[in-house]
């Protein structure tokens, strides 16, 4: 694992990013840039290699800049805009994906602030290519408990704790969380990854994901400014748009990871698959089994991506309706499901992508057991089996989702 001293020898030379005007400048920067960025993914992922480089080329192409409203120099792009992107991100990468999940959220919370000091703050340096981590949950306690401290000291803040499942915050210049406050109340902050008191641990050590570097952020009596606290509230008694969003996320994960065992599955049969001695074809492409997996895994990577963008388009109308109650139930049961679609999808691709071959197809150098591994640990990030249950009792008696933070 890389300790933090090893880091600056892996963050390249920072370079502001390129400003969009629009998202479809933004659109086609994505199309130049994702190539290079899917080349030699699984052989960094074999040999955990962190993709500091890929990331800062994508923050400095301004590809983290979709959802800034054009009003504050952004390209206002639409949810269904940037969830495509994320989408095609994945499927060259899920990893990396994974890893500027927290950069996206951040600026939907952004949009969701009234404050304009924060928005006078914080939208020019995403525009410039900052990069935003998370420190999110806490272990140690039931799901969702909050320990971390933040206590008032003269002109400033105190903050204490220690967070688990950091995703992006190694690779970020920034590092978001939230603690309680004198009151007992949740708060957020932000402060830059170099403060001191703030140690962040390259100790992620899940099966699959393995590059989002989604460790331990530790606070020891880190000094928070009152300009790094959020004005964003985190009630937990009512509904926003933040939480389809994140949910959404990580099932367009799933949809890119459906589509990454296409390109590979692919790749592999017509450069390296041989038929069965039996078969009736002389070459693996003409094999009618091997072409119906193919035909099967493409149709799982299909729904999975028609479910992603039909959800991001509920979100897109709960924002036209003025985040009204009613549009904001409807988008966060629309989520649910599309997570339970897109998990299955990119769970089923990832398994029949070894029906392709022989035993040659579980090599360590097609490294192809990374798009089930990456499907299973991004699916269990939220039980899926609560997104079905919730979504069936909506169906049965009209119940509302939870407002958890995790619909």
């Amino acid at each position: 694992m890389n300790s933090p001293r090893d880091w600056p020898a892996f963050v390249p030379a920072r370079q502001a990013a390129t400003p969009a005007s629009d998202p479809a400048s933004l659109r086609q920067r994505a199309l130049d840039v994702l190539p290079a960025i899917g080349e030699g993914s699984a052989r960094r992922e074999r040999e955990r290699q962190l993709p500091f480089l890929q990331i800062r080329q994508l923050a400095e192409a301004g590809l983290l800049t979709w959802r800034v409203p054009r009003e504050h120099g952004g390209p206002g792009a639409s949810v269904a805009e940037v969830i495509r992107f994320v989408i095609d991100l994945a499927s060259v990468d899920s990893n990396i994906a994974q890893a500027l999940r927290p950069a996206f959220g951040f600026v939907e919370t952004l949009r969701l602030s009234p404050a304009a000091d924060e928005h006078a703050r914080w939208y020019p340096r995403v525009l410039a290519g900052d990069l935003v981590g998370n420190a999110g949950w806490e272990r140690g306690g039931p799901n969702g408990e909050v320990k971390a401290t933040l206590r008032r000291s003269g002109d400033h803040w105190i903050a204490n704790g220690t967070k688990y499942y950091s995703t992006g915050a190694l690779y970020a210049d920034w590092v978001s969380t939230f603690a309680l406050d004198e009151a007992g109340v949740e708060v957020a902050f932000v402060v830059p990854r170099d403060r001191e008191g703030l140690d962040l641990v390259d100790d992620f050590d899940a099966m699959g994901q393995r590059l989002t570097a989604s460790g331990t952020t530790r606070y020891s009596d880190v000094r928070v400014e009152d300009g790094e606290r959020r004005h964003l509230p985190m009630h937990r008694d009512r509904r926003s748009p933040i939480p389809p969003f994140y949910q959404l996320y990580l099932a367009a994960i799933e949809a890119g990871i459906a589509h990454n065992a296409l390109q590979d599955g692919t790749r592999f049969v017509q450069h390296h698959a041989r038929p069965i001695r039996h078969s009736s074809a002389a070459r693996s492409v003409d094999d009618p089994y091997v072409q119906w997996t193919i035909g099967e895994i493409a149709a799982q990577a299909y729904t999975a991506d028609a479910v992603v963008m039909a959800a991001a388009r509920s979100i897109d109308e709960a924002w036209a309706d003025g985040l009204s109650a009613e549009r904001l139930t409807q988008a966060s049961i629309d989520v649910a499901q599309a997570q339970v679609g897109a998990i299955a999808a990119a769970l089923k691709a990832g398994e029949l992508v070894f029906d392709l071959g022989s035993a040659s197809a579980t090599s360590r150098e097609h490294n192809l057991d990374r798009h089930w591994r990456n499907a299973r640990t991004v699916a269990n990030h939220n039980p899926r089996h609560w997104k079905g249950a919730v979504v069936g009792a909506h169906q049965l008696t009209g119940a509302e989702p939870p407002t958890s933070g995790l619909f």
